[in-house]
């Protein structure tokens, strides 16, 4: 199944259907694997992981109406960072659910953490969990301060205080600004 329409599928069907989210709520968005999400070894393809929790987010900010406050001021959400971790394949025919949550901000990003999870037997097993950082950009150009997302949405920055090793992460992985150079020298 092609991403545009998985996407399209949530954006107009899924997500206008669920219940409204507060900011801090978890979005759970259910999907199937796909015989055109397997790899040469008929699980899902790693790639495809990334590509399918764009679809998840895209289905937490419209739940939680952040997606109307983009829309009003124009901006839009890019990532900039993640790193994901595998627990367990997820094999064709399979049903799994994506939890999403926003879990804080740092001076520049909003940080959101997303679970790949099974319940073969009645309990929420993960299969696979993500750390997402996204900076929000103005359509006009430039990076939309973070205390203007924060505003905006109506935020508690004091209820998404991300733990150091998250935000350790972030540094260790960040690369120079657009403005910057960043020439692809090898030691």
């Amino acid at each position: 199944m092609h991403m545009m329409f998985r996407t399209l599928w949530h954006f107009l069907f899924v997500g206008p259907r669920g219940r409204r989210l507060s900011f801090g709520d978890v979005s759970r968005s259910r999907f199937r694997v796909w015989p055109t999400d397997l790899d040469l070894l008929g699980h899902m393809n790693n790639g495809k992981y990334l590509s399918i929790m764009d679809v998840a987010r895209f289905d937490l900010i419209q739940r939680t109406g952040v997606l109307e406050v983009f829309k009003r001021e124009a901006w839009y959400p890019v990532v900039v960072g993640q790193t994901i971790s595998y627990r367990k394949s997820l094999n064709p025919w399979k049903r799994f659910w994506i939890e999403s949550r926003i879990i804080g901000f740092d001076a520049q990003a909003v940080f959101i953490e997303q679970r790949f999870v099974r319940r073969p037997r009645g309990e929420a097993e993960i299969y696979a969990r993500a750390i997402v950082r996204a900076r929000i950009l103005r359509k006009s150009g430039g990076v939309v301060p973070i205390d203007d997302v924060i505003a905006k949405t109506g935020a508690n920055r004091a209820d998404f205080a991300l733990p150091d090793g998250i935000l350790e992460w972030a540094e260790a992985t960040r690369l120079p600004s657009t403005r910057a150079e960043a020439p692809s020298e090898w030691d």
